[in-house]
C-alpha cells in the first residue's frame, strides 16, 4: 500500500504553485514533508485529497488512479487530520470520531453497533477511550489532535494525511502525537505529514522531502536530508546542525546565536 505522485504541477490562475512534484510515501513509514510557509504544502495535499482538480501529472492510491475516484472511493483510501478543527456544535468526543464512518453508510442510513465498536477501539487504540463523552471544546490541544486522528481511523483508510499535527501545542502534547503517529506507521499504515519542524522530522520520521517555491528539493532518510546545507536552502538562514545521542537526534542552531559574542 502507497501514495505515489508522479509529476504533479498545478497552477492557481497561470501561477505556478506546484511544478513537476514526483514521490512516493509507502506503507509503514512516516513521510514528513519539510519547508516554509507558502510553498505549496496544502496544495499537495488538497491535489492528493482530490479538492482542486484539474492538475497534470498522475496520483496513483494504492495502486489506483486517484483522478478517477469518487470522493466516497477516495474516502476509503486517504484520511485526512486537518491542523484545526473548531466544530460549531456542542459535539461529544465520540460523536466527532462516529463522523468517520460516514463514508460507509447509505443514504439517510446512520452509524450503528459496527460503526460504534470501530470507535471504542480507535479511541483505546490511541489510549484516550476516558474521553469518549468528554464535549470536543473541553479537550486540550494534544487530546483534540488524538481524536482526529481517531476519526481518521475509523475511515479504514490505509493512507493517512496530517497537516502539521503537533502546530501549536506543548512539547508533552507534541510527543504524545508523534509518537502514536509513529506507532501507527509501524502497523501499516501510510502516514504523510506536513511540518515545520526539522527535528521531529528527522525523529519522527522514516523518510523527508523538502519543499520550496512549489518544488522539490530533496528527498530521502532523514541522515541524508538534515543538514545545514538543507537548512539554507530551505529557509536561507545559516544554520549549524548538530548530531546528538550517537545521532539519533539532529539539532538546527543558527550561526547567528552560536557567533554572537555579547
Amino acid at each position: 500500500m502507497s501514495l505515489e505522485v508522479k509529476q504533479l504541477s498545478f497552477a492557481y490562475d497561470k501561477r505556478t504553485v506546484l511544478n513537476n512534484m514526483s514521490f512516493t510515501a509507502h506503507s509503514r513509514e512516516v513521510l514528513s514533508i519539510l519547508g516554509p510557509n507558502g510553498v505549496g504544502k496544502s496544495t499537495l495535499f488538497k491535489c492528493i485529497l482530490g479538492l482542486l482538480p484539474p492538475y497534470s501529472g498522475n496520483i496513483t492510491v494504492n495502486g489506483l488512479d486517484a483522478s478517477g475516484l469518487s470522493v466516497r472511493e477516495l474516502a476509503k483510501q486517504i484520511a485526512y487530520v486537518p491542523q484545526r478543527s473548531e466544530p460549531v456544535f456542542n459535539f461529544s468526543v465520540n460523536e466527532i470520531v462516529l463522523m468517520g464512518t460516514t463514508n460507509e453508510l447509505k443514504l439517510f442510513s446512520s452509524p450503528g453497533k459496527t460503526a460504534q465498536a470501530k470507535v471504542d477501539r480507535a479511541l483505546q487504540r490511541l489510549g484516550i477511550s476516558e474521553l469518549s463523552h468528554r464535549c470536543f471544546h473541553h479537550t486540550s490541544g494534544g487530546e483534540r489532535q488524538l481524536v482526529m486522528i481517531a476519526r481518521a481511523l475509523v475511515q479504514d483508510a490505509s493512507i493517512l494525511l496530517l497537516d502539521e499535527p503537533t502546530a501549536n501545542l506543548d512539547r508533552r502534547n507534541q510527543l504524545l502525537v508523534l509518537e502514536q503517529i509513529k506507532s501507527l506507521a509501524k502497523e501499516g499504515y501510510t502516514v504523510v505529514q506536513t511540518t515545520h519542524d526539522p527535528e521531529h522530522s528527522y525523529m519522527f520520521s522514516d523518510k523527508i522531502l523538502t519543499m520550496k517555491d512549489g518544488t522539490l528539493l530533496s528527498y530521502g532518510s532523514p541522515k541524508e536530508i538534515l543538514n545545514k546545507e538543507t537548512m539554507k536552502s530551505l529557509y536561507e538562514v545559516d544554520m549549524e546542525v548538530s548530531s546528538l545521542f550517537d545521532d539519533r537526534a539532529r539539532f538546527c542552531v543558527p550561526v547567528s546565536v552560536i557567533s554572537d559574542k555579547n
